[in-house]
């Protein structure tokens, strides 16, 4: 075998090895998307949208009382709902970390930073998801003025 066709031969390897890769790595992103879904819709959004006291208190606290509290929760879960939804997910991403900043800020002032990592922490995943189906803007964009 001559040095030029063991070349030929190896690239459909490298190509599919970068494929394999790529699907795994969409795997991946799939998986945090739906497991941030999980924990805006039911760790997060749902003690507010049933009152949970601890929530009642806290938004108390914050001086934002029921209505903050039922607003806060109903846009958590439109953001879990939209980040499994293929044409908002990216949007979904940029929402929910505009949602988390303002979460940090509120840790920050009212309850002195007891928490003030966990929004932060939870902007990472956002961030990716946001970058990396940026393309689902894109689709958004065309769907938003085909309608207009």
């Amino acid at each position: 075998m001559s040095e030029t066709t063991a070349r030929v031969a190896s690239v459909p390897v490298v190509a599919e090895s970068a494929t394999a890769r790529g699907r795994r790595a969409r795997i991946a992103l799939r998986t945090v998307q739906v497991l941030l879904a999980l924990f805006y819709g039911i760790a997060s959004a749902l003690p507010k949208l049933i009152g949970n006291s601890y929530a009642v208190d806290a938004f108390d606290k914050i001086g934002w009382g029921s209505a903050g509290m039922y607003t806060i929760g109903a846009l958590e879960l439109a953001g879990a709902v939209a980040l499994l939804i293929p044409v908002l997910q990216s949007v979904a991403a940029i929402a929910l970390s505009a949602l988390m900043v303002g979460a940090f800020f509120v840790q920050v002032v009212v309850f002195g930073g007891e928490n003030a990592a966990t929004p932060l922490i939870l902007i990472v995943p956002l961030a990716l998801i946001a970058w990396a189906r940026r393309g689902s803007t894109r689709e958004l964009l065309k769907l938003v003025r085909r309608r207009v």
